[in-house]
Formats: structure tokens, C-alpha cells, sequence
């Protein structure tokens, strides 16, 4: 990945019931740092750049918008078959 200012990465923590919450927001360094760690974790990834885009409008530790279930519901199912959870 380049480490370009258009780079965007948005993190998501989801505790049921709550709705998904957004735990961190960055560009360039930051973003890669942020995929970094998460690859250092066990952390699966999605790249979904529209939806980050809308994700990064979100505030630091608030949860996602209705609007956006649907989009992060695919990301949600889409990692839990790579981890195998999911059949």
C-alpha cells in the first residue's frame, strides 16, 4: 500500500447488542499505521473505500449511522467468513 494523504483507513469495534462503533480514523502515516496494527492483531481487513470515506464522518467512539447498517453488515459478514466463523 503507498503512503499517500488519499490513503484512508476507519477501525470498527462491534459488541453486541450495541451497533458497530468507530475506534479510530486516519490518512496516510496514520491510516497505515492503523492497518499495521491491525494486521499485528489478527485484525481482518476490508477495503471498501466509499465506505470508509463515510465512516471517517463518524466521530471517534460513537456508533455508525442507521443509514450505514446495511454497508457495515456485508463488511461484518465478509469477516467472519475469512476468520471462519462463518459458513
Amino acid at each position: 500500500m503507498s503512503d499517500q494523504p488519499s490513503t484512508l483507513a476507519v477501525a470498527l469495534k462491534y459488541e453486541q447488542p450495541n451497533a458497530p462503533r468507530v475506534t479510530a480514523i486516519g490518512r496516510g502515516e496514520v491510516a497505515r499505521r492503523i492497518i499495521e496494527l491491525a494486521e499485528a492483531s489478527g485484525v481482518p481487513i476490508s477495503e471498501n473505500p466509499g465506505l470508509a470515506a463515510a465512516l471517517s464522518q463518524v466521530e471517534i467512539d460513537q456508533e455508525i449511522p442507521e443509514n450505514l447498517y446495511r454497508a457495515v453488515a456485508e463488511v461484518l459478514t465478509y469477516i467472519l467468513r475469512v476468520s471462519g466463523k462463518l459458513r
